[in-house]
């Protein structure tokens, strides 16, 4: 496993996966991760929170079925491949990780699982966070997370 870790959230995976501003960005460190120069860390929690994005983006048009379909097939296989490989950490829900959640909810007024996505950084040790969300990029830098803002 690299030494360099990047923790990707919720908003970085789906860029993987779904054409957005900043998905280039996302498919360098995937391809980072797969020649060793990187590894990859996500939450347990984005497993499921990644095919709800996915799945509303079905609902209301943005992804066809076949799209949909494609997406996750991709998303889950690419998943466990890097797993294998040794270049991707999936966080555990541990109790001490939500307990510093609840702490960074009162001092950042961030949603749960956006104080979730740092407080599983911090476990893991992450030397660089990647996120669409301003103000869980706001609230990473203050706790003193490389943070990268993918607009």
């Amino acid at each position: 496993m690299s030494e360099h870790l990047v923790y990707l959230d919720s908003s970085a995976i789906v860029k993987r996966y779904v054409q957005e501003p900043s998905s280039d960005t996302i498919r360098e460190k995937y391809l980072k991760a797969y020649s060793g120069e990187v590894s990859l860390a996500c939450s347990l929690w984005n497993i499921g929170e990644v095919l709800g994005v996915f799945d509303r983006a079905r609902r209301i048009g943005r992804l066809s079925n076949g799209d949909y379909i494609i997406a996750k097939r991709r998303f889950l296989s690419e998943t466990k491949r890097l797993i294998k490989l040794g270049v991707m950490i999936i966080v555990p829900l541990k109790t001490g990780i939500i307990k510093e959640t609840w702490n960074l909810i009162e001092k950042h007024h961030i949603y749960e699982a956006d104080a979730l996505q740092l407080a599983s950084a911090r476990y893991v040790k992450a030397q660089t966070f990647m996120t669409g969300d301003r103000q869980t990029h706001e609230a990473a830098l203050k706790e003193g997370l490389k943070s990268i803002y993918l607009a």
